[in-house]
């Protein structure tokens, strides 16, 4: 982490991921690829990235007769990603109070 910025959840895929499992107690891997819009690997990779460092956890469970894949937020996930969005409002508020003292 760098200036409160967590790097881990910086990138827009990664970001958007956080977001979207912050709202739910999970979600189900197509419906995460849909919403983000990547496709099925790169969600892949960033889910991996996301669970190396213990922010989402994977649940694999039958529905429909198929193998799905669902993905939820854990406690160390949901804290990171409070602070990394209070890292960015401070930034934005930041900014703005420089564009208005010019």
């Amino acid at each position: 982490m760098s200036g409160g910025l967590d790097t881990t959840l910086h990138a827009p895929a990664r970001l958007q991921i956080a977001a979207l499992l912050a709202r739910v107690e999970e979600a189900e891997f197509a419906t995460i690829r849909d919403i983000v819009e990547v496709s099925d690997s790169v969600l892949s990779k960033h889910l991996a990235a996301l669970g190396e460092e213990g922010y989402v956890r994977l649940r694999k469970a039958a529905q429909d007769g198929r193998q799905r894949t669902w993905a939820s937020l854990t406690r160390a996930g949901r804290k990171a990603f409070a602070a990394h969005m209070a890292a960015l409002q401070e930034l934005v508020a930041s900014a703005q109070a420089a564009a208005v003292a010019e």
